[in-house]
């Protein structure tokens, strides 16, 4: 029997399923002791059967039409997962309906839809959460803490790559699968929001903004490759100048590994750089790389292990519901929506391929 560690018993349903994240997120909905996935609803409902199985999740509590899944469930919360494209129409379907909302990376495919999102769930009064899966990396979390510590000083850069061999090639749980058409994909389709750099930029751009303490860069450069036959990039490399130096984030899809199971080169994650240090930060390391002042030598430190409730955002974000806890950093609307201003300058620079003031 699970442990009860709230007053209350969550009800949690996943609209969408777009993203396969969806599946990765209900499991952690379904390991919660206090929640429960009470609906579960896509249009296409072969999409769903997975998780259902996996998850064991009653037929009658799988639906098709997401009205008739909010109606009658009532959730205290709704996962998102659309297509990239589809963020703002999904959260503006949805909010009306009472529920805190989470959308799955990234923050929208664009500022104003960004904008539209925060809007929505304001004249609701409910929660607006923006998941970013890197958020819940020990090394970053670390890192992040190292930082607000001052060991390496006031941050200067950050730099970021990351990516992997390509959104066809796993789904729910990092389960690797055989890659599909891309045309058939709405990874690959332009108007969905498809392409690496709406899919992994954000990740960089926010989690460097919490790294960056809130700073909002000047301005921005960005180019992307022009694959031949595909109509969105598979890499890209993004420059923000802060008031304080240059810091870069670089998206790609075609690594020569997947991050999870053997660390390409370059390796997917974060260098950090300080005036007093430097922080190496990557993506499934159990340990971070630190130089400073008085240890020039890179020192490797163990990242310590990420306890419930800090580890994982359905944790998290209920904790901080149950308890009235501020949801702050890569999560909120307002550290994300800096990290949107970087990408939306991105997309402008790369395609009138200038630098661009900070759009927003």
């Amino acid at each position: 029997m699970k442990n009860r560690l709230f007053d209350k018993k969550w009800k949690i349903a996943g609209i969408n399923f777009d993203h396969m994240h969806m599946g990765d997120l209900l499991r952690q909905v379904f390991a919660h002791p206090d929640a429960e996935i009470v609906g579960i609803s896509d249009a296409k409902p072969a999409r769903m059967v997975a998780a259902a199985e996996a998850l064991s999740i009653p037929q009658d509590r799988v639906f098709s039409d997401y009205c008739e899944c909010l109606e009658k469930t009532k959730p205290d919360l709704v996962i998102l997962c659309p297509a990239t494209a589809r963020h703002a129409e999904w959260t503006e379907k949805v909010a009306p309906f009472g529920s805190h909302v989470m959308v799955e990376k990234p923050f929208a495919a664009s500022l104003a839809e960004a904008d539209r999102m925060i809007a929505a769930l304001a004249e609701t009064g409910r929660e607006l959460i923006i998941n970013w899966p890197l958020r819940w990396y020990p090394p970053h979390v670390m890192t992040k803490r190292m930082i607000d510590e001052g060991r390496i000083g006031d941050v200067l850069e950050v730099h970021y790559y990351d990516g992997n061999r390509g959104p066809l090639r796993h789904g729910a749980d990092k389960v690797e699968s055989e890659p599909g058409k891309k045309s058939e994909s709405w990874f690959y389709q332009k108007d969905q929001g498809g392409g690496s750099l709406l899919d992994y930029l954000g990740y960089g751009t926010t989690l460097g903004t919490w790294f960056h303490s809130g700073r909002l860069p000047i301005e921005v450069t960005a180019m992307v490759d022009e694959p031949e036959g595909l109509e969105v990039d598979e890499h890209s490399i993004t420059i923000a100048r802060y008031a304080g130096g240059l810091s870069k984030f670089e998206t790609r899809w075609g690594t020569f590994t997947d991050p999870w199971t053997h660390q390409p080169q370059p390796k997917c994650g974060f260098v950090v750089v300080g005036t007093e240090g430097t922080i190496c930060s990557y993506d499934y390391e159990p340990f971070v790389s630190v130089q400073t002042t008085g240890q020039p030598e890179p020192l490797k430190l163990p990242a310590e292990k990420l306890e419930p409730p800090a580890n994982n955002p359905i944790n998290h974000v209920l904790h901080c519901l149950e308890h009235g806890e501020k949801i702050d950093g890569p999560l909120s609307p307002e550290i994300s929506r800096i990290g949107q201003q970087i990408v939306d300058s991105a997309v402008l620079s790369a395609r009138e391929k200038r630098t661009v003031p900070l759009l927003g």
